[in-house]
């Protein structure tokens, strides 16, 4: 492999053999680049900032809002449950017995008392009431998958009567639905 003859000790001049192997030395300084290199960028990945870098422009203070107020509607088989949240947070929560629904037409149901429930509901706890608030409150339908299609559309029509004034671009006021209704995903 590498090594050196300087010479015997008998007083004959060998030739110094110089031949250093260099192949076993580059392998082993290729192993050694390699395997500092991905350590390097391992542990650069595993550092967390721990200063408090923002976005936005620096010195503007975020004003924290409060999460909206959300009407559930559930629909159940003996009753409806109405129950207003903020965030985590049930406000109230109200019983409306299911009395079957007035049927007007075949295959026509309507829940009125369902919608008095609800329009008086809104009326202690709706966020956007005023009519320059383009916004609307957000009202969430909770049903069984076995639910009628049909008592699934006399509840949002319930959620819809109740109405509000909005007020457009041009001055005109106008009543429009109080709520957006949407369905709970599971």
């Amino acid at each position: 492999m590498a090594g050196i003859d300087v010479g015997a000790a008998g007083g004959h001049k060998r030739a110094t053999n110089s031949d250093i192997n260099m192949i076993p030395f580059i392998d082993l300084l290729m192993c050694t680049i390699a395997f500092l290199l991905i350590t390097a960028v391992w542990v650069t990945n595993s550092r967390i900032t721990a200063d408090a870098q923002v976005p936005g422009p620096p010195g503007e203070i975020d004003v924290i809002t409060p999460p909206e107020r959300v009407l559930h509607v559930t629909v159940g088989e003996s009753d409806f449950g109405l129950v207003w949240k903020q965030g985590g947070t049930v406000l109230s929560e109200v019983h409306v017995p299911r009395s079957g629904g007035t049927s007007l037409q075949e295959g026509l149901t309507r829940y009125p008392e369902l919608a008095r429930a609800i329009e008086k509901d809104w009326r202690q706890h709706r966020e956007h009431y005023d009519a320059s608030d383009r916004k609307r409150d957000q009202a969430v339908l909770h049903s069984d998958n076995r639910t009628p299609f049909r008592e699934l559309v006399a509840v949002l029509d319930a959620v819809n009567a109740t109405r509000r004034e909005l007020r457009s671009p041009d001055g005109k006021v106008d009543q429009v639905a109080a709520f957006n209704p949407t369905f709970a995903v599971r």
